[in-house]
């Protein structure tokens, strides 16, 4: 829904932010965008967009090949159908992102409030349920590297 509803005027990207207007909870909040994802998106904008777009141009950033604003489940069904093509065998379509950037952003050290501004969430404990994924994470890595684990050791090696 956020995605589909993006306007051009909450795009800036010289800043790398995104304004996302009435997003969880009807409230407007900004989220960064990297390097990478704008230049993806200008490129998309200078030679997609145009070529897509009908008159009037209703300022919407993401058009259907139709030139018409993505409506419904249009999005998410054009991303189930991607996500198949390519192998991806995994429920939630564009929720399937939100969920990957949150855990992967929590598995490489951010701080869960940080991923909870990013992902609009008015309580802590609707974000919450990426920590049980990183924990998962957090466990196999214990597993693999803690000296108590480690079985080629003997006892007067650990003492060292």
């Amino acid at each position: 829904m956020e995605c589909q509803n993006l306007a051009l005027y909450d795009l800036d990207l010289e800043q790398g932010t995104v304004l996302i207007r009435e997003g969880k909870g009807k409230k407007d909040r900004y989220i960064p965008i990297g390097e990478r994802a704008c230049a993806w998106i200008r490129k998309y904008l200078e030679d997609m967009r145009p070529a897509l777009v009908l008159d009037p141009d209703d300022g919407y950033v993401f058009i259907s090949d139709l030139g018409t604003p993505f409506r419904n489940n249009q999005l998410s069904d054009l991303v189930k159908k991607y996500l198949a093509r390519a192998g991806i065998d995994k429920p939630g379509t564009c929720h399937l992102f939100r969920h990957a950037m949150a855990t992967q952003m929590l598995e490489n050290g951010a701080d869960i409030r940080f991923i909870q501004a990013m992902l609009g969430h008015a309580d802590l404990s609707n974000t919450q349920i990426y920590t049980q994924v990183s924990i998962k994470k957090l466990k196999a890595v214990h597993t693999l590297t803690h000296p108590a684990n480690r079985r080629d050791r003997t006892a007067s090696d650990a003492l060292k």
